[in-house]
């Protein structure tokens, strides 16, 4: 993308050569045309290659090259260039650029009358890394021969369009080079209906990269691409990379297929690739695009995950994760039954943390009514709530599913999550009884009759609210949601998706629907208990104003506000006063209760005070001794590095690669509720700390929900956190044990031990 450039960036650019002038002197600043060395020839008649040494410590910026023919009858086309590395550039921002060589070719056009030479003039700019200096933008120009077009001979045929040179041999050396689909000749065969064979005859003196193949599916509905195969290659210590894994001669590679149907199908394959002329020159990524007709499945996804689940998939079968299995079960063709258990899906995530919350703000919604409500109406106002929270996560769990843009994400941010939870303390207050929230007297008396025909006001406010409510309160990702937006998007089929997650919903509302109608039923008409009843749903839905501030606010501040709310809560109950003698049971009960919160209340202040950072374990790693309090070391979790792009993460694998590691990439949110269970529960545990012992851990904090962070998630494929991706010691990623949702820690060690053999 261009990016336009500020007027004072680009003249701190053109001072900062002179100011180093001055500063430095002569001899510590190389003069641009020793910085940046320019070399240039015709490649067969029609291209030129040019190629520019870089000097150690220096570097050159990719969209400041250009190239131009200052000699009539000759022009030149737009250069292609390889792909270089992204920097932060303190003049320029985030910019692509090259260190130590850059070698880029564009055609030659040759007009009627074109002369026998031609002058070409190459306009770059650079800079040294070191000292953050830049160059003015540099003009070279050279003088090269134009071929005659009737004097080229087969041998003499041009390297590929986008060749890299490395340097080693010269370029007097590299005009026998292969074409690139000479020195890599790729053939393909469709073993069966579930497997493909790749297969590279590789030329004598050439070789391929192990860690440079991919394999991506372009085409074909129903078909997924698992993990592919690769026999061991040969260990090479490469002046580009390090030390490599390599193939010479040839290469194979087995290509397993999911397929959602059993059906003969098409696909279309994109195959990457990349390789080298020993001790010459490397080729530019490539990248071919196979259009292939598959045979009937022997068996769908579908059908081994109900192998797999009967206990016939063998020992040595490589595992299905639970979200693939879902995905698998959507294209099962009975929709009845996808339905059904995509409802039981629902049910079983009603009481988890993220949906929980939804419960005192419908049950709020309905004491708020009065002691005049009925049971229909009650009914009415939950069905209405469901609903609206239903579409709203169907429609959102499509979008995410087509487009990878996670809506839920996208609504937490402090600005939206503090309104929300300005709005449930402002309805609490008029639980206390603080004053009444309703609409000013001179559109009341309007609206009144239409609102005592229809209460068309109140049902749509019902609706805003569990709109709202699917958006912000339970934003997290579980193994059903998952498979839901995996078979959208690898079908584009958003109707049984969009049903399975409707039906889904629908699951997770079916206790709200029950409880808000019971609520309706069993409310007290009159009286101080209905008064009793109002103050006990305002104090939840300051407990989950609180509970939606904490993932905005430090954990020492929600634990302070969690023991104002118990002890302030505690003192209402009666906790601190005398009972009389003749007091009730439930009297008893009630003041039993509130000093239960206010005992639990001072610990978290204790807790505060001491240096503890948990809510529900407010002493861990505090120890009380015989003369007072004093903080111990807190129990210590895995430490996770932090990483926020995919060159990141791409960097980390390599480096745990090589030193024999394996890797496990977790995805993180402060929002995400989930992610929080994961930290203390799971990653605390010794015994998963054991299994993780010889694995890079990484984190990657999608919390900002930025284009880099929608990037990495659209790259895998994922909704949102918490997701884990694990990786082995070759650096491949371990796609059939990905883990989404919560996962305890007897369950993910055995999961992980699995993955990584031990």
């Amino acid at each position: 993308m261009t990016k336009f450039l500020h007027p004072g960036a680009l003249l701190l650019a053109l001072l900062l050569p002179f100011a180093a002038h001055a500063f430095w002197g002569d001899d510590e600043l190389l003069p641009a045309d020793e910085a940046f060395a320019i070399q240039a020839e015709m490649v067969g008649q029609d291209r030129v290659r040019v190629t520019w040494d870089i000097a150690d410590d220096f570097y050159m910026y990719r969209s400041r090259v250009q190239l131009h023919s200052d000699t009539d009858g000759v022009t030149l086309g737009d250069p292609d260039f390889p792909q270089g590395k992204l920097k932060q550039d303190e003049t320029f921002g985030e910019v692509e650029v090259y260190f130590d060589r850059l070698s880029v070719t564009a055609p030659v056009e040759r007009g009627a009358g074109a002369p026998e030479e031609f002058v070409l003039r190459a306009v770059s700019q650079g800079c040294m890394d070191s000292r953050g200096i830049c160059y003015t933008p540099h003009t070279q120009k050279l003088t090269l021969a134009l071929p005659a077009a009737a004097d080229s001979a087969p041998g003499d045929a041009a390297p590929p369009t986008g060749e890299q040179s490395f340097g080693g041999g010269g370029f007097g050396m590299e005009s026998d080079l292969l074409d690139v689909d000479e020195a890599f000749r790729l053939e393909t065969e469709v073993i069966d209906g579930n497997t493909l064979q790749v297969h590279w005859e590789i030329a004598p003196g050439y070789y391929l990269y192990r860690d440079r193949f991919s394999f991506e599916r372009l085409d074909g509905e129903g078909v997924a691409l698992g993990e592919a195969d690769f026999p061991a290659g040969e260990m090479k210590d490469d002046e580009n990379f390090g030390r490599v894994e390599v193939y010479h001669d040839g290469v194979t590679a087995t290509v397993p297929l999911e397929r959602t149907g059993s059906e003969p199908t098409a696909i279309r394959l994109a195959v990457g690739y990349q390789g080298c002329a020993e001790g010459r020159i490397c080729y530019t990524p490539q990248t071919r695009e196979l259009d292939l007709d598959l045979p009937a499945a022997a068996a769908t996804v579908a059908q081994l995950s109900a192998d797999d689940a009967a206990g016939n998939g063998g020992d040595d079968a490589a595992p299905v994760t639970e979200q693939d299995r879902i995905a698998a079960s959507l294209a099962s063709g009975n929709t009845l039954l996808v339905i059904l258990t995509f409802f039981g899906f629902g049910l079983l995530l009603a009481f988890t943390p993220c949906v929980f919350p939804m419960i005192p703000i419908l049950s709020s919604i309905i004491v708020g009514q009065g002691e005049d409500i009925t049971t229909r109406r009650a009914f009415v106002l939950s069905l209405v709530y469901v609903l609206a929270m239903a579409l709203t996560y169907t429609v959102a769990g499509v979008i995410a599913g087509l487009t990878g843009e996670n809506l839920q994400a996208a609504f937490q941010n402090p600005w939206i999550l503090g309104s929300f939870a300005v709005i449930f303390v402002a309805l609490s207050l008029s639980m206390f009884g603080f004053y009444e929230l309703q609409i000013p007297n001179s559109l009341q008396s309007k609206l009144n009759e239409l609102s005592n025909r229809q209460q068309g006001g109140t049902l749509t406010g019902v609706a805003i609210m569990g709109f709202l409510s699917a958006l912000i309160v339970g934003p997290c990702v579980a193994a059903p949601l998952a498979g839901a937006l995996i078979y959208i998007g690898q079908t584009g089929d958003p109707w049984l998706g969009g049903a399975a997650l409707f039906a889904l919903s629908m699951g997770m509302g079916a206790p709200l629907l029950a409880i808000g109608t019971g609520a309706g039923k069993v409310l007290p008409r009159a009286g101080d208990w209905m008064n009793a009843i109002k103050a006990t749903f305002g104090v939840l839905l300051l407990a989950v104003a609180i509970w939606m501030l904490e993932r905005i606010i430090p954990t020492a501040a929600a634990m302070l506000l969690w023991a104002g709310l118990f002890i302030i809560s505690a003192i209402y109950m009666g906790a601190t006063d005398r009972l009389d003698v003749d007091a009730s049971g439930w009297q008893k009960l009630l003041k039993g209760m509130g000093v239960l919160l206010l005992a639990y209340g001072v610990i978290l202040l204790i807790g505060v005070a001491a240096g503890g950072r948990d809510t529900l374990q407010p002493l861990r790693g505090v120890a009380l001794t015989g003369g007072g309090t004093t903080a111990q070391a807190q129990v210590q979790g895995i430490e996770f590095k932090t990483i926020k792009s995919l060159d990141d993460l791409q960097r980390e694998v390599a480096a745990a690669s090589n030193q024999g590691k394996s890797v496990l990439l977790d995805f993180y949110a402060d929002w995400c509720t989930d992610c929080h269970r994961m930290e203390k529960n799971t990653f605390s545990d010794p015994q998963v700390q054991q299994t993780l012992a010889n694995t890079v851990t990484l984190k990657a904090d999608v919390t900002a929900n930025d284009e880099i962070d929608k990037e990495l998630l659209k790259h895998f494929r994922i909704p949102g956190p918490p997701s884990l991706i694990l990786y082995d010691r070759n650096g491949e990623e371990l796609r059939r044990y990905r883990i989404m949702g919560y996962m305890g820690p007897e369950e993910f060690a055995a999961h992980v031990g699995a993955a990584f053999g031990s």
